[in-house]
């Protein structure tokens, strides 16, 4: 896979290291790149070049027209507000009216909003095509070999993970000793973490298993794991992590592979 060709990018830039990550990359290749934060979102510590609040969209596009990018990256973990808390403009309200009770699912929205910035002309490519060393391989990642109660966890975890993906619902699920402790919601694999530190069964294992869902659109918000997640799964007393291979997104990856040994956890990627 090529990388596109740009002349600006813009990174529209939730929580987490990615869109610091990407901004970094794509200077490396010599793109000129603005970041556009959203608000109570992206790390102040990023500095972004502008800010913007969840459901203005109509600002939010003015705002890439004048920075000159031509085309557009969603990199970032984003909470979903409370609609209280949205304020949504008239072009935001009328995109809720049109998904109805779609809008309730993240791939349902993100590919809504993905549609309405490329009418107004910019093209919307994933993180993936910016940094390729992103994606997940298959096979093992890092960290130690998963036995076979690991393995048939893993494959309980992937047909819960697809189930709960094709109800747009989320990306990830807890299984121990073919027991699933716990799916992901609006919460985000942080917090499914953290609740499975009391969810745990007697006895040893317990694997992460994160999936694309399978009507997802790989440019947007594929399922992503870096040094924290595994420091997570680590706390939680799990054995390891498993994600799909070519349709997720590893962050920090040397630190990954030191840190997992370190733990004697694993990282692998499955073939769905």
């Amino acid at each position: 896979m090529s990388a596109p060709r740009i002349n600006r990018l813009g990174i529209i830039a939730g929580g987490g290291a990615l869109p610091r990550r990407l901004r970094e990359v794509a200077r490396a290749q010599g793109n000129d790149v603005f970041v556009l934060g959203l608000e109570g979102q992206a790390e102040k510590s990023l500095s972004p070049d502008a800010w913007v609040r969840l459901g203005a969209t109509d600002r939010a596009i003015e705002i890439l027209k004048k920075s000159g990018a031509d085309t557009l990256v969603m990199a970032g973990h984003v909470r979903r507000p409370a609609l209280s808390e949205l304020r949504p403009d008239l072009r935001t309200v009328k995109l809720f009216a049109r998904l109805g009770t779609r809008a309730l699912g993240d791939d349902n929205l993100l590919r809504a909003v993905a549609g309405e910035l490329e009418k107004e002309g910019f093209a919307v490519v994933g993180a993936h095509m910016i940094d390729q060393t992103l994606l997940a391989p298959s096979g093992q990642i890092a960290g130690k070999t998963p036995n076979a109660q690991d393995m048939a966890d893993i494959t309980r975890g992937i047909e819960a993970a697809k189930a709960l993906g094709q109800l747009d619902i989320g990306q990830a699920v807890v299984v121990q000793q073919g027991i699933v402790l716990a799916v992901e919601a609006i919460e985000g694999t942080d917090q499914l973490l953290k609740r499975c530190r009391t969810l745990r069964r007697a006895g040893g294992g317990g694997v992460l298993v994160k999936a694309c869902k399978p009507q997802q659109d790989k440019r947007l918000d594929l399922p992503t794991i870096g040094l924290r997640t595994l420091t997570q799964a680590s706390m939680a007393g799990l054995s390891g992590i498993a994600v799909e291979a070519g349709a997720s997104l590893l962050l920090d990856r040397d630190d990954l592979a030191r840190t997992a040994s370190k733990l004697g956890l694993f990282v692998i990627g499955f073939q769905s």
